[in-house]
């Protein structure tokens, strides 16, 4: 029924069974206050390695990069060690995972910082509030990074990538997308420098690049993949002309020989990110002849025609990785999907309601024998 989702995939050195991927998804259960993965993530990634590919959740590279309470971490000894129960548990299964490196830019709020603010781009304040331990307070605004800053920043790139590889995963992604860090580096919107970080596009790509040269450094450019988020407005990031921001950043990651580029694209109306401006991965397409995995609120019936007509090579599904943990075999076999339970609360309360306790199809049809 859906031939075209269940043909092997090779991005680089990454090699996938299925083209149906796991797409990052940021679910709160890490130990605090370390931000230390845990044996219940362990078990959460083992349920769903039947993915082509695992993209972990966001994971912070340093701890003035993580703003999200019980979110993991990748910078400390620590954390490395635990994370390798998870890249254990889906290797034990046959799956491949790889870690989304994370830096949250403005979005860290100064409680997780000892009240200092924290740095972007520029001098910008996002729109909204941050989820902090005491509950939901307004964002401080941000001081522009110096050049100290951005070297700095990168470094801390470059030891996380590291640390990933002795975790054990089997590459990483750069977090680009959602209006984080690299993403407010890339959008004219939240960028307004006037030096050699700033100004046009091919300027604003200058930060990510230099990321991903620290991570190609540590990984080969065939176990490095980006995520971005090509359109409209993301907690407040946007772009005056998202075909010229993000066909130079399309260039940079062919140019750089990327494993694969995952774009976050608005799905239909009700769902997260809904937007008017014309999707972007058709130019994408044309520019960069890597791998490219869409990730937009996917049906498996228009996964499959998206994969046969050429228009990407795989599909990354979030919200439904949570409630289905072999959403591949129920795609496979044309049965339901469960829908989110207990929804926000199960996604980022640090629990195992929500969060293992969602059932196989297997499962399901031997309960429904007895």
């Amino acid at each position: 029924m859906h031939d075209a989702l269940f043909q092997p995939l090779q991005m680089g050195a990454l090699h996938a069974k299925n083209r149906i991927h796991m797409a990052p998804l940021t679910r709160g259960r890490a130990a605090e206050p370390m931000f230390v993965p845990n044996e219940l993530m362990a078990l959460y990634y083992r349920q769903r390695s039947g993915a082509g590919m695992i993209l972990t959740e966001a994971t912070g590279i340093s701890r003035e990069g993580l703003g999200w309470p019980s979110a993991p971490g990748i910078w400390s000894d620590e954390q490395t060690e635990a994370w390798k129960a998870t890249t254990k548990a889906v290797h034990e299964e046959g799956g491949l995972i790889v870690m989304q490196l994370w830096h949250m830019g403005r979005i860290v709020h100064p409680y997780f910082l000892d009240g200092q603010p924290p740095f972007s781009a520029s001098a910008t304040t996002a729109p909204g509030e941050a989820h902090t331990p005491t509950g939901k307070s307004p964002y401080a605004e941000a001081r522009a990074m110096t050049h100290e800053d951005i070297q700095r920043t990168i470094a801390d790139y470059r030891r996380a990538a590291e640390n990933a590889k002795k975790a054990g995963f089997d590459g990483v992604q750069l977090h680009s997308a959602n209006g984080y860090l690299v993403d407010q580096f890339l959008r004219d919107g939240t960028n307004l420098r006037t030096d050699e970080y700033g100004g046009s596009p091919e300027n604003r790509t200058r930060f990510m690049r230099e990321v991903l040269e620290a991570l190609i450094d540590v990984w080969g450019a065939d176990r490095v993949g980006i995520r971005l988020s090509p359109n409209g407005d993301s907690q407040g990031t946007d772009d005056s002309n998202p075909a010229a921001t993000f066909g130079a950043a399309a260039k940079v990651c062919e140019e750089l020989g990327l494993a694969f580029v995952e774009l976050r694209e608005p799905g239909p109306e009700g769902t997260f990110g809904r937007t008017d401006v014309p999707k972007q991965s058709p130019l994408i397409r044309q520019i960069y002849t890597g791998t490219l995995i869409l990730n937009s609120d996917y049906t498996a019936e228009e996964a499959e025609a998206d994969v046969t007509s050429g228009k990407c090579d795989a599909v990354s599904f979030g919200r439904p990785y949570i409630s289905n943990p072999d959403l591949e075999k129920r795609v496979a076999a044309g049965a339901h999907w469960n829908p989110n339970k207990d929804v926000p609360k199960s996604w980022y309360f640090p629990i195992p309601e929500g969060y293992v306790d969602y059932p196989t199809l297997a499962e399901e049809q031997a309960e429904a024998a007895e």
